[in-house]
């Protein structure tokens, strides 16, 4: 009886090093795969508005400062304070500025690389509340391969970083049900939470929070537990209470309430939306995944007793219905609910790899998929009719409806095969996406800010010279790129200006180019619709 029991545990243990050691490649492979997705072409398109543009001056403001102004703790924005979020990420970006310069790459690459390590973080999540390692492999495949994941985790923006630190607490969360150390990692990855999106943590401590309450609830009545949790809100106390103190009510008015709280209730610089907002940003770019979400929730409430399915439906429901009551709507605040509906994804699909060989699969499924395709093949021939720049969109499109015209062949025949080629088709389709020129599209909404600052940096202006822009939109890209210099002006500001200033210097475009007599005016430089311009009898001064 004791030589059968020895090996069993000798069988067992090696069992158990050929588990972690297949966990670490796939932890390899995934990690691999995402900072590729992620980084590749990552700095060829310039900053958009307005995150990107803001989030980058501080940053650059940061790596400036001087030693003795703690600017590392009191962050400023053109040399004021900076209330809306905490420095955290722009610290890691002014970092990344130390070592390659002030880039659109180094800009964007701490928050690509935080965004691509969620995605083994979220397989690692996935091996603790799944049986069946197949169901985590899926659940981080589909969300590496989500649109809006890949498009805004490229972005110098601060939710896929989020993210990030959200699956590093719930994997502690996960964890701490057999190892109460974890409980201190639980309170770290709620103060990283903290202080990159402030309020953020506070809803996302409460997800997790409310799984436990459903799930494990002695982790509640842990001492631990709110050790761990009082160990991470000791930065967050430090940081806020230094803001208090430094800025008194200030802060507490702009910063708390304008900034984070008054999102709640009211909409702040008129980004408002129908509660529905975030249901229909998840339908519009969530494709091929969201064919399966329906069944994926409906699997996940079946199994509700589960503690895979509590996660998902706590997490997918709490988030989504408190982002869908709050008065200000943005697009990237969904971000933090792709994980969730990844592992429902995840878990169905691993169900799906366990059917009998070719039972037939839902026909939902085969007929989206071929919807898919044909949209696809229409959209790939319509971009290769018309004159486009390069054959970038006709090939992205061709590519994805090749995909998805496989995996509905190999769908209708109950092929399980086919979910293999829809992860593979997705990825490259996705690679090809952001290897082109359009996958920052926003940036085609206006006009393109870097060869006008290009054009006014050619002209030889006096150092510091401020040149006005006929255009009343606030870009905090072009206040990026040319350090302030360039300022949006009205069309009285422009005419008071040019009547007042000994040497005013403009951009302007064709329509306020007819609203100034040609022969008073001297053309130093014209770049597509702009135009910039002095009075006739100045001269440009040359740079210091």
């Amino acid at each position: 009886m004791q030589k059968g029991s020895f090996i069993w545990d000798r069988v067992e243990k090696q069992y158990r090093r050929m588990d972690r050691r297949i966990d670490r490649i796939w932890i390899v492979i995934l990690t691999i795969a995402a900072v590729i997705l992620f980084t590749i072409h990552l700095g060829e398109l310039p900053l958009r508005d307005w995150d990107e543009g803001t989030v980058a001056q501080v940053a650059r403001e940061l790596g400036r400062a001087q030693a003795g102004e703690m600017r590392w703790l009191f962050p400023t924005l053109w040399g004021e304070p900076y209330h809306n979020k905490p420095p955290l990420i722009h610290l890691m970006i002014a970092w990344a500025y130390s070592i390659g310069g002030v880039n659109e790459w180094t800009t964007r690459l701490p928050g690509a690389i935080l965004t691509a390590l969620s995605v083994p973080f979220l397989y690692s999540i996935g091996r603790e509340i799944f049986h069946q390692r197949i169901c985590a492999v899926y659940s981080a495949l589909v969300y590496l391969t989500m649109l809006p994941v890949v498009r805004h985790g490229r972005l110098a923006m601060l939710d896929g970083a989020a993210v990030c630190f959200f699956t590093i607490m719930l994997l502690c969360v996960l964890r701490s049900r057999r190892d109460l150390r974890y409980c201190l990692g639980v309170g770290i990855g709620f103060a990283l939470i903290c202080l990159t999106k402030s309020i953020l943590g506070i809803l996302l401590g409460s997800v997790a929070m409310i799984y436990l309450f459903w799930d494990t609830p002695r982790l509640l009545s842990s001492k631990y537990m709110w050790m761990g949790m009082l160990i991470g809100a000791a930065p967050v106390a430090f940081w806020y209470g230094a803001q208090w103190l430094h800025y008194g009510r200030d802060f507490v008015n702009k910063g708390m309430m304008n900034q984070s709280f008054g999102r709640i209730w009211s909409s702040v610089e008129g980004h408002s939306g129908p509660p529905w907002y975030y249901f229909l940003e998840i339908c519009k770019y969530n494709w091929p995944w969201l064919i399966f979400v329906p069944a994926s929730l409906r699997f996940a409430w079946k199994n509700r007793n589960l503690s895979w399915a509590k996660l998902v439906l706590v997490w997918f429901g709490v988030y989504l219905i408190t982002i869908s009551i709050m008065g200000t709507k943005l697009p990237w605040y969904v971000f933090p609910i792709y994980p969730s509906i990844a592992l429902a994804i995840g878990a169905k699909l691993g169900e799906v790899e366990n059917l009998p060989l070719l039972k037939p699969l839902p026909k939902f499924w085969v007929v989206m998929l071929s919807i898919l395709a044909l949209i696809s093949a229409v959209a790939s021939t319509y971009f290769s009719s018309i004159a486009t720049p390069s054959p970038e969109l006709p090939l992205i499109f061709a590519t994805f409806s090749v995909t998805m015209a496989l995996a509905a062949l190999r769908a209708q025949r109950g092929d399980r095969q086919f979910l293999k080629v829809l992860l593979w088709g997705t990825y490259v389709s996705l690679l090809l996406f952001v290897k082109s020129n359009y996958w920052v599209w926003e940036l085609n909404e206006d006009y393109p800010v870097k060869p006008v600052v290009q054009m006014v940096a050619q002209a030889n202006l006096e150092k510091n010279t401020v040149v006005y822009i006929s255009s009343t939109n606030h870009r905090p890209s072009l206040d990026f790129y040319s350090e302030g210099t360039i300022k949006p002006a009205s069309p009285d500001n422009l005419k008071y200006y040019w009547k007042h200033d000994r040497k005013p210097y403009f951009l302007l475009d064709e329509k306020a180019l007819t609203d100034f007599s040609s022969g008073s005016l001297q053309v130093l430089g014209k770049q597509g619709k702009w135009t910039l311009v002095t009075k006739k009898n100045i001269a440009p001064q040359s740079k210091e």
